[in-house]
């Protein structure tokens, strides 16, 4: 063996997707990225990512878990938590106690949120205050279409569904922006005070109606204009969760269509290949269960984010129906057994802004799945630590079934980080490592994957289910 050969045994390095694959796996691939962009589409919220789920867990043989009076292997059923987080599990042929293999991403996204109290008039126009949701670059919501989604929840009980923006004929908003004639203060600012929260105000109005007794007759018109199309007082701002996100849809990207680009696939990219890999799936050894849930963007909390009991009770639920009851030391064994994909994004390397990563140990995009060992920020705080043992077990089942992965952390290492569900699925006492899909632009109105990079995430989610 020359010393050539010998190195190039020895050494490690990324494979590209588009390189190993197969005609047939190609098609594939392009075909799961045009039902990807058609998820991403119909699911721009939390609450509409949950519908879209539900509607496709029932077109493949998924039903509520209510509806079971006794489970058997190969049952598929699913949970519902406040409309904002599902759960489904497809029954193995293994006692529940040998564990669970578990798919977890989350659905929610950075956005505007209108406050509780959003509408208002100045100077002839009427508009909407916002306060934003998760880690946003406020500069790069202005001057861009946006739509109004989410519910009113009316005082008789009635729950209105909002969604203005998206058809054709709709109309669109904007958070308007400074002329460049007349930003020169503006541009001495960094970009990081260049556009404050408190201006981050959508345009919604500019014809007033009303005889000129009304003080604010645009404000009025508008609130007519609601009353008609739903049936609302401005009271009822007050009890509605309205979300603001970009209007445009998913298209392809690049002259060779290797791209996917919308809004929100942080982490809807790896919320559908979750979806999509446990609906594949025949009756597994192991339960498998995919979840996901929302409020990761502002760190896992309240009761529909990963620090809520949904996942715990819904499991203890699973226990009692499979085993006539569930005592904690059941429980306990069923966790401790269990194994969990948090399959959340990573930064894909950016060839544009190439000083804020560490080349040996970033992802790139078209160089398939991205493992992360660990998240975090700054001495891993807040990181999931993933053991060797279980990142050589991982790492097995990927090459065992063909699939091709990279390693990255989230760029230098004093540079910056972030977490993930990870950390809390690790704290009830399971195995757990991050790996998903390197994106480009993460966080930003209109996100970049590479469609290779979906695939070998569908691929690798399918392979847990069915070899660990």
């Amino acid at each position: 063996m020359t010393d050539k050969e010998l190195y190039e045994k020895l050494k490690y390095g990324k494979k590209n997707v588009y390189k190993e694959l197969s005609s047939e796996e190609t098609k594939e691939m392009l075909s799961l990225a045009d039902k990807y962009r058609e998820f991403l589409d119909k699911g721009k919220t939390e609450r509409e990512c949950v519908a879209e789920a539900i509607k496709l867990a029932k077109e493949n043989g998924f039903v509520p878990f209510e509806e079971k009076s006794e489970l058997k292997a190969g049952d598929r059923i699913y949970f519902i938590n406040r409309d904002k987080n599902i759960m489904l599990v497809v029954v193995g042929t293994e006692d529940i106690e040998k564990g669970l293999n578990i798919v977890g991403a989350h659905i929610d996204s950075p956005r505007l949120d209108l406050k509780q109290n959003p509408l208002y008039e100045s100077d002839g126009m009427a508009l909407f205050k916002t306060h934003y949701y998760g880690g946003i670059k406020k500069y790069q919501w202005t001057a861009i279409p946006l739509a109004i989604h989410g519910v009113i929840c009316k005082k008789n009980g009635e729950k209105i569904s909002v969604c203005i923006g998206e058809k054709d004929d709709d109309p669109v908003f904007t958070v308007t922006d400074l002329l460049p004639h007349l930003a020169k203060e503006q541009m001495s600012k960094s970009m990081l005070e260049g556009i404050e929260g408190e201006a981050l105000n959508i345009l919604v109005g500019g014809i007033g109606a009303g005889s000129d007794e009304i003080s604010e007759r645009v404000k009025f018109n508008i609130l007519n204009i609601l009353s008609i199309a739903y049936d609302i007082t401005e009271e009822d701002f007050l009890s509605a969760e309205l979300e603001v996100v970009p209007a445009f849809k998913a298209r392809n990207v690049g002259l060779d269509n290797a791209y996917v680009g919308a809004y929100g696939q942080d982490d809807r990219v790896c919320a559908y290949t979750a979806l999509k890999s446990i609906f594949d799936i025949e009756t597994p050894e192991r339960t498998a269960i995919c979840l996901l849930v929302d409020k990761e963007e502002i760190g896992s909390v309240g009761n529909t984010g990963m620090l809520s009991r949904f996942f715990e009770m819904a499991v203890a639920e699973l226990i009692a129906k499979l085993k006539g009851s569930c005592d904690m030391v059941t429980y306990n064994r069923t966790i401790s057994a269990s194994a969990c994909l948090s399959s959340d994004v990573g930064a894909a390397f950016d060839p544009n802004y190439p000083s804020v990563s560490e080349k040996n140990n970033n992802a790139f995009a078209g160089n398939g799945l991205v493992l992360m060992k660990y998240t975090g920020a700054r001495g891993k705080s807040e990181a999931s630590d993933a053991s060797a043992e279980f990142v050589s077990e991982i790492k097995t089942i990927l090459d065992n079934n063909g699939i091709i992965w990279q390693t990255s952390e989230l760029g230098k290492v004093d540079q910056g980080g972030g977490g993930t569900i990870a950390m809390y699925v690790g704290n009830l006492n399971m195995d757990v490592i991050d790996c998903g899909v390197p994106v480009l632009s993460m966080h930003s109105p209109f996100e970049i994957t590479a469609k290779g990079d979906i695939y070998m995430a569908y691929k690798a989610y399918k392979a847990f289910y069915k070899d660990r």
